[in-house]
């Protein structure tokens, strides 16, 4: 699929800078390091995440995302970080993994963009090992419906200029609706504007 000339020159230095201001340096914070053992990190984007993960946990990192114009900055942070990382251009709502061949899998800032997020979601379910866990940390749907009619009002523009992110997609009721249990589930507006800000995070197991 052609993509226009914003969304490979400007979008991914775009998405880059939103994606790595302090706050939400500090929600990657909360759920990274808890990556173990096996790892795929679906939507890696600019591998903003590689220098939060625990080297001392984690075994090899496996690393998609389709936006292969956002993959150089990736590689950047996966030599800095010095991990063993496979970076594959792959979607997430197809994934040509074996079953149950990780033990975590992590997705930050990502079910906003992906374009099936059920679909994607049940990718994650197969390929996670028995007892394995998805750590998660999304922005979504607001719980004051004032704040849910402005996600309404600004998604027509903002997803045009976003790479298609969605800023009111209920990432409870997606995981759920997967196959997921939740055992481990954190919300509350992060500072800025609402809209963009109601973030959801921990961890979820299989059901």
């Amino acid at each position: 699929m052609s993509t226009s000339w914003y969304d490979r020159h400007i979008l991914p230095y775009l998405l880059d800078l939103g994606c790595g201001l302090p706050m939400v340096g500090r929600q990657r914070q909360l759920v990274v390091p808890l990556a173990q053992g096996r790892v795929l990190e679906v939507g890696v984007g600019t591998g903003l995440n590689m220098r939060y993960y625990d080297q001392t946990r984690v075994t090899k990192i496996t690393a998609l995302d389709p936006a292969l114009e956002l993959h150089p900055l990736a590689r950047q942070r996966i030599a800095q970080a010095g991990l063993e990382v496979d970076l594959l251009g792959l979607s997430a709502e197809q994934m040509a993994l074996p079953d149950a061949s990780f033990d975590t899998v992590l997705i930050t800032y990502t079910l906003c963009t992906i374009p099936d997020p059920l679909r994607a979601l049940r990718e994650m379910r197969r390929v996670l090992a028995p007892g394995g866990r998805l750590l998660y940390c999304e922005h979504g749907r607001a719980p004051d419906a004032s704040v849910r009619r402005w996600q309404d009002r600004l998604q027509p523009l903002w997803g045009k200029l976003a790479g298609g992110c969605h800023l009111g997609r209920d990432i409870p009721a997606l995981l759920q609706t997967a196959g997921f249990q939740l055992p481990d589930l954190h919300m509350r507006y992060l500072p800025g504007p609402r809209p963009f800000t109601f973030h959801y995070w921990g961890e979820a197991v299989t059901a």
